[in-house]
């Protein structure tokens, strides 16, 4: 039973992407916040299989099987449910479909990193949980924080910038961009410098933005990659 208690709680993460399939047209903030209670069980599988000692190959397969419904094809559809409720457009129209592209992506991305060597230590290209908690993040940023200190948060719904970073986040999934992967093999600061900063600056964000720090530590997360990939170069 001991080797199946991770593989218990990845499929506690794929309830959570079906239950969220299921609600996403009637209660979007419910899907959405499944999105981040998946994001639970994802760390704590990982966790529990190293501190069990009974990580597989079957746990791995189902992770990503995983990965799938709640971190790709349930974002796809929350962006999509964004076009549709915010915008002009009606279910049957074709650019309303456009969203489809981030579980594609998904899918190939989580496809891609079962059989790259190369993502132990780091991740190439965006993580699908990553890219799920930045469109998992607008309804919570909609409804709760319509305006913050003068800025109409509304634009994280207009139609332009919902199809841009459609697209855009779909290509980062599969870029060959080596990203910060935040798993610590030891806890001093030399060598984690830039996981603690990146640490930091998400725990300032979310004091003072709460749901609207998400898309900034995105991309502060994706800017400081870059910056480790320089120092590394250089």
């Amino acid at each position: 039973m001991k080797k199946h208690i991770p593989n218990l709680l990845t499929l506690g993460n794929a309830f959570c992407g079906c239950v969220g399939l299921v609600w996403v047209e009637k209660d979007i903030l419910l899907s959405s916040a499944l999105v981040f209670t998946a994001m639970l069980f994802d760390f704590a599988d990982g966790f529990v299989a190293r501190l069990l000692n009974v990580k597989s190959e079957i746990g791995k397969q189902l992770d990503s099987l995983a990965d799938v419904i709640t971190f790709g094809v349930l974002p796809a559809m929350l962006a999509r449910q964004l076009l549709l409720r915010y915008n002009h457009f009606e279910a049957n129209d074709w650019i309303s479909y456009l969203p489809m592209l981030i579980a594609l992506f998904s899918v190939f991305r989580l496809a891609k990193f079962n059989v790259d060597t190369r993502q132990t230590d780091r991740f190439i290209g965006v993580p699908t949980p990553a890219n799920a908690m930045l469109w998992a993040s607008f309804p919570f940023i909609l409804h709760f924080q319509p305006e913050i200190w003068g800025f109409q948060t509304q634009i994280f719904a207009h139609s332009v910038f919902l199809l841009i970073l459609v697209v855009l986040m779909s290509m980062l999934l599969v870029a060959e961009i080596p990203l910060l992967a935040l798993k610590f093999k030891h806890f001093h600061l030399q060598g984690n410098q830039v996981r603690y900063t990146f640490l930091g600056i998400s725990v300032f964000l979310l004091a003072f933005l709460k749901f609207v720090a998400v898309p900034f530590i995105i991309f502060c997360y994706i800017l400081l990659s870059f910056f480790e990939n320089a120092s590394a170069k250089n």
